[in-house]
């Protein structure tokens, strides 16, 4: 059986733009209205399963209290950590660190950025939870809310885009994109 993913990124955070990773900052107003106007016309999901950090795990329990629905964090969907790089925006890094940052743009796999966390292992992590949730879930729709970056990698693979594309993956904040999982673990885009 096929399991119906629905993806989620949150919204506008408190801290702004820039490399976010494991840095916890809570959703503005706008970014609390954005999550709630994304999910209007979504569902029915049958479980909520979200990032932990608060800027996805508020929301999903707001959202799950709303729909009476189960909500289960996962540490494993929490995006890349960028070490270093953390909290700062792609124009500082230009300042900066810019042969690193364009390293990091043309090919992640195989730049990690300063006490960062390498795309192989983020994938492998990111890419595991989702297989347990196949396996778990299988013939159910569930929400999952995450981040930027979570959502770039299952977009590529789901695409079939070459590993050097990732970072050239849209994903706005508050999108909401849908994927079918097959039960080999196969990542499809649509339901």
């Amino acid at each position: 059986m096929t399991l119906r993913l629905d993806l989620l990124r949150h919204g506008e955070t408190e801290l702004g733009g820039g490399l976010r990773g494991s840095l916890d900052d809570a959703l503005t107003e706008k970014g609390w209205a954005q999550m709630r106007a994304a999910v209007v016309a979504g569902g029915p999901w049958d479980r909520l399963v979200s990032s932990p950090l608060q800027r996805c795990a508020r929301f999903a329990a707001e959202l799950g209290e709303q729909l009476n629905l189960p909500v289960q964090l996962d540490n494993d969907l929490q995006e890349l950590h960028f070490g270093a790089w953390e909290g700062q925006s792609a124009a500082a890094l230009m300042e900066t660190d810019a042969d690193a940052l364009g390293r990091f743009w043309a090919d992640p796999y195989t730049f990690t950025p300063p006490q960062g966390e390498p795309v192989s292992a983020f994938a492998t992590r990111v890419l595991g939870s989702v297989a347990r949730l196949q396996q778990a879930c299988a013939g159910e729709r569930v929400l999952l809310i995450s981040h930027g970056g979570v959502m770039r990698l299952l977009l590529a693979q789901a695409r079939g885009l070459p590993r050097e594309q990732l970072l050239n993956v849209e994903v706005a904040h508050a999108s909401l994109f849908a994927l079918t999982v097959a039960a080999d673990g196969s990542l499809k885009e649509g339901h």
